[in-house]
């Protein structure tokens, strides 16, 4: 029960992640948690996860509900004010880092607000622990696919982000620093899914970048079980990341768009976007290995790797998008699952170029 009597920080918790986490660790399926503060500086979306938990929706059970009233707590403050880190991270016993600048064309013309707070947070929370000898078990990095061979700078920052939580654990002896990564979330804030639903709903066009780009896809609850896996099972300085699969963007829209007259139309790859996204490099095929349903990848710091078996290892190359795709039958299977589906036949759709 890892949440069990414990202080937990969720910094950015009013985001999509951040919120369904919130959700289940009040749900006591992990234990039930002594408090859980969020920390985040939109007021508005405060208000309305607090308005959302006093009116019992989201499907509310009894036992969330209670714990809101019993420990939910929520704080105005900004990852990248060192002030308002320190006073959030005083006396909890695991942080989970869900706070960032997660656009890819945002920190694409904007890098410096990227790092400060994705790299500059990180380092706060650090550095907070370190020199306050605070006494917290656990902080956890919520980082992406793209900072697997970075080629753009939201990327860059969270690869950083991983670097400055992993290296924390030689100075740190007490607090076990850890990530997760994965890649695409079904419906999460400023994902494609939402956009096409959109635009499916005013008419069309449904715009794609190419056709044959794959993603992976997971659902916002598989997100979070990564999270309680790595607070689980992960040893300093890993990284865990879940096994997903992946599928174009092209059979992405024709599964959304259905038998409705909407076409398609192609706009060209975005700056700095990948083609596939990657989860795991080549560089760190070599020390990744399987845990339960996960691959888990050991820091490449001798001090934290110990010594990995040839049988240990689970991979022999990069974990990507385009390894495995499903087909349109597949791709609406998963999304149907998932409730994202409209009312759908054969799709019936014309490719603009």
């Amino acid at each position: 029960m890892i949440f069990e009597g414990k202080k937990v920080l969720v910094t950015g918790g009013t985001g999509s992640m951040g919120k369904i986490f919130v959700h289940r660790v009040l749900s006591g399926e992990h234990g039930n948690p002594k408090k859980v503060i969020v920390l985040s500086r939109d007021e508005a979306k405060q208000h309305d996860m607090r308005v959302s938990y006093m009116t019992k929706i989201m499907g509310m059970d009894e036992a969330v509900y209670e714990n809101f009233n019993k420990c939910l707590e929520f704080r105005i403050g900004d990852i990248r004010n060192f002030d308002d880190v320190c006073s959030a991270v005083k006396g909890v016993d695991i942080v989970v880092n869900a706070a960032a600048l997660k656009q890819v064309p945002s920190c694409e013309y904007f890098p410096h607000q990227g790092v400060l707070t994705n790299c500059i947070g990180a380092q706060n929370i650090v550095r907070a622990i370190q020199e306050n000898d605070y006494p917290v078990e656990t902080v956890v990095g919520i980082s992406t696919d793209k900072a697997a061979k970075p080629v753009n700078a939201m990327g860059m920052t969270k690869a950083l982000m991983e670097k400055i939580f992993t290296s924390a654990n030689i100075l740190n002896k007490n607090t076990r620093f850890i990530c997760v990564r994965y890649g695409n979330v079904l419906a999460s804030r400023g994902s494609v899914i939402p956009l096409f639903h959109k635009q499916i709903e005013s008419g069309g066009p449904v715009t794609i970048t190419v056709p044959s780009m794959t993603r992976f896809l997971i659902s916002i609850n598989k997100a979070v079980d990564t999270v309680f896996a790595a607070i689980r099972d992960a040893e300093p300085g890993e990284i865990f990341i879940p096994i997903a699969p992946a599928a174009t963007v092209e059979n992405i829209a024709k599964a959304l768009i259905g038998n409705q007259n909407i076409k398609i139309e192609i706009t060209g790859i975005r700056p700095a976007e990948k083609m596939h996204e990657i989860l795991i490099s080549d560089e760190e095929a070599p020390f990744t290995v399987k845990k339960g349903s996960y691959f888990a990848v050991r820091s490449m710091l001798p001090e934290l790797r110990g010594d990995l078996s040839s049988e240990e290892r689970i991979l022999n190359c990069e974990y990507s998008s385009s390894d495995t795709v499903l087909n349109l039958d597949e791709t609406v299977a998963l999304l149907t699952k998932n409730n994202l589906m409209k009312v759908r036949s054969e799709p019936q759709v014309e490719l603009l170029r």
